[in-house]
């Protein structure tokens, strides 16, 4: 979309999102429409309080049967306290209806653009800014709710102020209603003015709250590369860079903003002084009342000062219709790997799998994949090994479908993964990456992720197979020991065993070990060594191997160079081969150039 799309369009956006709180809308605006009308009720009985003790037994209220003075006025006092009581009531139903529509509102919207945004595929994310997604899901979402706590309501009386005041100005005297009403239109051309000028503005500054939040996310996820290469000051300037940035984002919407303000107070200023001298001449020439000139005199107050609020209304709604936007265009962010809808027993799979003449290339870059044959039959185990870049994480991700091929299929038991429920085909597979992600919680936590109904035996058992339970055991409080954010107190070797053990308590048919041993020690790396093994037993097994040592008992080792298959066979095989897979070999083992 683009960023000077029009208010009134993004207005139309959230209404039509919103449809499902459309009885909350109406019976809100309903209030603010009778608050209004009840708050501008006082300046009329003081005008016929005034109009009766001038007049007396000639007042308006005689004309209504209430002949003694007296009697009137207590007449009027009832009134008022009805009118305050109701104004009261209706200011906190007012309140309460609408601050309870912005909690649901930003509710459902922030829950269902997070939702649609773990539909979205993988390609998405490597283009997507995590600090501009957690701006939008957090600031841009309070930002519209800032707007329907109050902004929404001060807008519809606005308009019930003008409409109603102004059908009492031109029953009292249609010439003094013109004068008074001749501020207006200055105050709606302005209005319009600053929408415009302000529109692009505001836009840019939740541009730069984005960019902000990315610089943030991205410092505080990478402080011990900042710390290590002493580049704290480095980081503090760049911050600094981009908080000048957005505050001079907000200094120019500011600017636009604050000159609003004295247009609206001199249009209103011509206005109250024409209903005061002329109407003041009416009632001197003995044309007008000196009640229904109080009348006018107190509601030509009522009805241009609030309009003073108008810009900081105004203000208010660009922002929220500007974050309104962002969170919209991501709520309608099109899926492009389709979500599929044909259902697999995930109880029954085998994990008999085949690539047929796969083929894949990112975006319109150059084919990462070309003309990839595999069939790996249930139960055994595949190792994919190749120089970095050959395409093995990328066939990976074709397997759980974080991307589509773009050439032949994938079947898993026969069923074509495109027309796959995605819940049921990754429900299917267990994935240990080697960059593992624990969430901040407990061990036990961690471990129960993909199982969060798993009791404590199955939790242990799990542990155990992945050679996790011993070093579980030596925490501070066990299971139940904090991992912290990314699980930072863990060692790597530590949270690739929980990753494992995460792994098996799932129990998935199929298998998939990326890199596993990559980044860890020896002993650690014998440890997950043998908890893999007994992990791959009975079930469908891929491993994208560093280490080639971890992958000497395999049932089939597919060598992959520039995203297509050049040697296939069991580890022995393809030594007396004497290919691409020996000279990896020789390389990892130290026979090179024997």
């Amino acid at each position: 979309m683009s960023k000077t799309q029009s208010s009134f369009s993004a207005l139309v956006r959230l209404l039509r999102y919103a449809r499902g709180h459309r009885r909350s809308i109406i019976v809100a605006s309903t209030y603010s429409i009778l608050n209004k009308l009840f708050d501008i009720m006082p300046e009329i009985l003081i005008g016929m309080a005034i109009d009766v003790v001038v007049r007396q037994d000639q007042s308006f209220m005689a004309d209504l049967g209430i002949a003694e003075p007296f009697h009137q006025m207590l007449a009027l006092g009832a009134l008022t306290v009805g009118v305050w009581a109701f104004e009261s009531l209706f200011e906190f139903l007012l309140l309460v209806t609408w601050r309870n529509l912005a909690q649901r509102l930003q509710h459902d919207l922030r829950m269902d653009a997070y939702g649609h945004l773990q539909d979205l595929d993988m390609a998405w994310f490597e283009d997507a800014s995590t600090g501009k997604l957690v701006a939008i899901l957090n600031d841009d979402v309070n930002q519209l709710e800032r707007f329907l706590n109050g902004g929404a309501s001060d807008l519809i009386q606005v308009g019930v102020t003008v409409v109603s005041v102004g059908a009492v100005f031109f029953y009292l005297s249609p010439p003094i209603a013109l004068m008074a009403f001749t501020p207006i239109p200055v105050i709606i051309i302005g209005a319009f003015w600053f929408q415009r000028r302000a529109q692009p503005l505001y836009a840019e500054v939740r541009e730069r709250v984005g960019f902000l939040s990315t610089r943030l996310a991205n410092n505080i996820s990478g402080i011990a590369t900042i710390k290590s290469f002493t580049r704290e000051s480095h980081e503090l300037d760049r911050l600094g860079e981009d908080s000048e940035a957005y505050v001079e984002a907000n200094r120019r919407a500011i600017r636009i903003s604050s000159a609003f303000i004295p247009i609206i107070r001199m249009a209103i200023m011509a206005g109250f002084v024409a209903t005061l001298v002329y109407g003041g001449k009416l009632v001197l020439d003995g044309e007008l009342n000196a009640g229904a000139y109080s009348v006018l005199v107190f509601l030509t107050q009522r009805l241009l000062w609030p309009l003073t609020r108008m810009a900081e209304t105004i203000d208010l709604y660009e922002r929220a219709m500007a974050s309104t936007r962002r969170i919209l265009d991501l709520v309608e962010t099109p899926i492009r790997v389709r979500p599929g809808e044909q259902p697999l027993p995930v109880d029954g799979v085998r994990g008999d799998i085949r690539f047929e003449k796969v083929g894949f290339a990112y975006g319109d870059g150059p084919a990462v994949l070309s003309d990839v044959d595999i069939d790996l039959p249930a139960g055994e185990t595949l190792a994919l090994v190749g120089s970095t870049g050959s395409g093995k994480s990328t066939l990976v991700k074709l397997l759980l479908r974080f991307y589509e091929p773009t050439a032949g299929r994938i079947t898993l038991d026969g069923h074509d993964l495109n027309g796959v429920i995605l819940h049921d085909l990754r429900a299917s597979i267990g994935f240990v990456s080697q960059d593992v992600f624990l969430f901040h919680g407990t061990v036990r936590e961690n471990i129960a992720y993909g199982q969060p109904d798993a009791g404590d035996d199955a939790i242990e058992a799990a542990a155990r197979a992945a050679e996790a339970h011993d070093f579980i055991m030596t925490l501070p409080q066990g299971y139940d020991t904090l991992v912290g954010e990314r699980g930072q107190k863990l060692s790597g070797g530590q949270r690739q065993r929980l990753s494992i053990a995460r792994a098996v308590l799932k129990d998935p048919p199929v298998l998939i070990l990326d890199e596993a041993t990559s980044a860890v020690d020896n002993e650690t790396e014998a440890a997950i060594q043998r908890s893999m093994k007994r992990v791959a037993e009975g079930r469908t097994t891929v491993v994208i191997a560093h280490r080639l040592s971890t992958i000497v008992d395999a049932d089939r080792i597919c060598v992959l160079d520039s995203g297509r298959i050049v040697e296939t066979g069991r580890h022995d095989e393809l030594i007396r081969r004497g290919g691409i897979y020996q000279g990896l070999w020789d390389v990892q083992t130290g026979s090179a150039g024997d």
